[in-house]
């Protein structure tokens, strides 16, 4: 794509003394390899004909070497075919297995911090938090393959009034501050014993005043034993107790799952420096006090206000995010940072970008804020964590594996995740997103598992290749049209990357892998391999496919296995 672009830039450059960024977009094969609406971005610009200008544009295009027609189209398209020679050259790398195929420099150099998943200790980890871990570990490996080093960061609640309900009612089932109590619930128990414990502590927030009370000392209690650093009194020895409780399961989880981070950020390490920061820009005039308490009057900004201090002077999540924002930037000067979060917290995060925008504008411009709808499952259950209708981030990988073993009679612990896993990747991030178990791990449709087997198939067909043939392809090697179509389709792959990376969205890749599983599947249709005069250039086709699908897959996250 980039030699047309810089062809097309060119003649625009000499034919009318301008500078132009084409657009280039792949139109459906029977309209050639690319198209253009650069003339009809010209000609309002010159005051011509689009036609016109295209006519000239086309003409000069036509004679550019690789290039075998540019035919003008409607009111003013481009529409461009390739030579042979120039789709084979475009995929040779992908023959011989080069693992840069598909990668690009576009953000060689460049810091980006990606935080997803945010798993709040002392709460359940939902099926909220196994989707933004996956789309976040999407995302993070589509960066990386545009050349960014890019840090994964977590970031939880283990200071706030949540901790606090959660504590209560622990105290309750506990009969009073007796620690080793604790020692008497089973360690395969203690996730549920917790969750438990905040569905419980939830309930008599909302309905039961004494109790409120007591979980509002109880919050303030928490935030003493971090500024003491107190690990000894009994009620200080539940608390981090069960709060290594909660990251221990986080661990187990994201082991299950394939995602790694490099580093945690627990709210209690960036609480003070909010505060701090906070209350500084209160003396700016950026906040203002109210009641008692510190806001930010985000009404005249068109947003809303908000509370970053509370009347008893303790942080708001605003505030702490407000922490986190100057603390990753000072761990890792980025260039950008990354936040995917609920689309819950979109208003909320609006609010914590503007108030930062007045103080420290560098970060919050190099801030981007995605956002996902809930997880569902078919038939219209959503999570609720307070009421305890919970839907379960486990429960999802459980439900894919059920059935997959009622459909195939096997278990497959890697097909059941890479059907979750696609499940939610194909999806443009935003939506709420309906999960439907057995559909995602069907055989025959858009799923994860039917990728997965596509490479199976390619894998066992090149297998069964004679040992002593030649891999390759010539440039002068004339192609068949299902032949062509493959080769279009494989060279495509670096594009998708790069788009996808550009605008955060996976699904670009995951749509790209079924068509490409679809495009090898109507080749194979026609195109015998093993054994056909054309055996030599067609297992170099075949090589570049497996190529593109094995990591393709890798950079969605979705396990390569070797049989099913």
């Amino acid at each position: 794509m980039e030699p047309v672009k810089e062809s097309i830039s060119a003649i625009c450059k000499k034919l009318f003394s301008v500078d132009a960024t084409p657009e280039i977009t792949r139109p459906a094969e029977q309209f050639g390899d690319f198209s253009t609406n650069v003339a009809l971005t010209l000609a309002a610009k010159l005051g011509k004909n689009p036609r016109e200008v295209a006519n000239k544009i086309s003409t000069e295009l036509a004679a550019v070497s690789g290039i075998v027609s540019a035919e003008v189209a409607g009111p003013g398209f481009i529409n461009i075919a390739l030579e042979d020679s120039t789709l084979i050259t475009a995929i040779k790398s992908a023959v011989d297995g080069d693992s840069n195929f598909g990668r690009s420099k576009a953000l060689d150099n460049q810091t980006v911090v990606v935080e997803y998943s945010d798993p709040n200790p002392f709460k359940v980890l939902h099926a909220g938090h196994l989707y933004t871990s996956v789309v976040g570990d999407a995302i993070a490996n589509l960066l990386e393959a545009s050349g960014a080093r890019v840090h994964r960061v977590n970031y939880g609640g283990d200071v706030g009034r949540h901790v606090a309900i959660t504590l209560w009612a622990m105290l309750q089932k506990l009969g009073g501050e007796y620690p080793q109590k604790l020692d008497e619930i089973d360690e395969h128990a203690r996730a549920e014993w917790m969750a438990e414990c905040y569905i419980e502590g939830t309930s008599a927030y909302d309905t039961n005043p004494k109790a409120k009370a007591e979980i509002t000392d109880l919050n303030k209690r928490v935030y003493e034993f971090h500024a003491k650093n107190d690990q000894d009194s009994p009620l200080a020895k539940i608390y981090w107790t069960t709060r290594s409780w909660s990251y221990e399961y986080f661990e187990y989880f994201y082991s299950q799952i394939g995602t790694k981070f490099e580093k945690f950020y627990p709210e209690s390490d960036v609480a003070e420096l909010g505060i701090a920061t906070v209350r500084e820009q209160l003396g700016k005039g950026v906040f203002q006090e109210s009641d008692g308490a510190v806001v930010f009057d985000g009404d005249k900004h068109g947003l809303h206000t908000r509370v970053f201090i509370n009347s008893q002077g303790l942080p708001t999540y605003e505030a702490k995010e407000v922490g986190l924002i100057k603390q990753k930037a000072k761990d890792y000067d980025f260039d950008k940072s990354v936040v995917i979060t609920g689309s819950e917290q979109e208003q909320y995060m609006a609010v914590v970008l503007k108030a930062v925008e007045q103080f420290l504008p560098d970060l919050a411009q190099k801030t981007t804020h995605l956002t996902h709808g809930m997880v569902k499952l078919l038939g219209g259950v959503k999570m609720s964590s307070r009421k305890g209708n919970i839907l379960r981030a486990l429960d999802v990988i459980d439900a894919a594996a059920e059935a997959n073993r009622s459909m195939t009679g096997k278990d497959n612990d890697d097909v059941a995740l890479g059907a979750v896993k696609y499940s939610f990747l194909k999806q443009r991030l935003g939506p709420d997103v309906v999960y439907d178990p057995e559909e995602s791990v069907s055989l025959t449709g858009n799923s994860g598992p039917y990728l997965q087997y596509a490479l199976v198939r390619a894998k066992s067909i090149w297998r069964n290749a004679p040992s002593n043939v030649v891999c390759s392809i010539e440039s002068s090697h004339v192609l068949q049209p299902a032949e062509r179509s493959l080769i279009r389709k494989i060279g495509e792959y670096p594009e998708v990357i790069e788009k996808a990376s550009a605008e955060l969205l996976p699904h670009h890749l995951a749509t790209y892998l079924y068509e490409l599983c679809q495009e090898f599947n109507r080749f194979y249709e026609q195109s015998r391999i093993i054994g056909d005069e054309r055996e030599e250039p067609r297992l170099a086709m075949l090589a570049a496919y497996k190529h593109v699908l094995n990591n393709g897959l890798l950079l969605l996250g979705i396990p390569i296995v070797e049989q099913m």
